[in-house]
């Protein structure tokens, strides 16, 4: 799953990267410690082109009378997406990209302890994690998303068994709707050599911690 991230790219350099006109009321950046119900940097497109926009991370279906009326719905799995009535019309109709600098995910080793590791891309680059989106409510929608996760591949699976799913460039369009059908075919673990992977201090475990310190290196115990 991915339940926890960090985002340090200037917004501007979100806008030229993925072709898309940012909105006026983005989330600040950085944020090394995004959490679930918090807005977060999304693409989407439109029939006037790419938008990057703030969703929130937590997507709601239709039928939640609030956004507190059943579980908190931030990870989508893909061997399901489409058959999930809550993210079924999502999946096809509604796919979006949220961007990342990197995702943690926490190892629970046999003793119980639960052991951080921040997950980034070896070549420096912003992940781009597929995702599904929709507006909730009618007199005030609001915008909500969940990240599409896959089966973890060889490397990440020695510390979860899931992971979000991620796009490389090429695939943007097909993943966004604009190169026709397909999608599907992209929902696989991204290759071993793709993704990073270190140990981190478990001052992330609380969310409530802020700072550059989360992401940084330690020895692995």
């Amino acid at each position: 799953m991915c339940g926890r991230f960090a985002i340090n790219v200037p917004i501007d350099a979100m806008a030229r990267l993925f072709a898309a006109r940012p909105a006026n009321d983005l989330p600040p950046v950085p944020n090394y410690n995004v959490c679930p119900t918090n807005r977060i940097h999304v693409v989407r497109g439109s029939d006037t082109g790419r938008q990057l926009v703030g969703m929130r991370w937590g997507f709601l279906p239709y039928w939640y009378k609030s956004e507190t009326d059943g579980p908190l719905l931030i990870n989508a799995r893909a061997e399901t997406l489409a058959d999930k009535p809550a993210f079924r019309a999502a999946c096809r109709e509604r796919r979006c990209i949220v961007v990342a600098s990197g995702f943690y995910e926490w190892h629970k080793t046999p003793e119980g302890r639960r052991l951080p590791w921040y997950i980034y891309r070896r070549d420096g680059a912003p992940m781009a994690l597929g995702g599904i989106w929709q507006n909730w409510g009618t007199d005030h929608p609001i915008a909500t998303c969940a990240i599409v996760t896959t089966p973890a591949n060889a490397g990440i699976s020695s510390i979860h068994s899931r992971m979000p799913l991620i796009l490389e460039p090429p695939d943007w369009p097909l993943w966004l709707g604009e190169a026709g059908k397909g999608a599907a075919r992209l929902m696989v673990p991204a290759d071993d050599e793709v993704l990073g992977f270190h140990r981190v201090s478990t001052a992330v475990n609380s969310n409530r911690a802020t700072g550059s310190r989360l992401i940084e290196p330690i020895d692995a115990d």
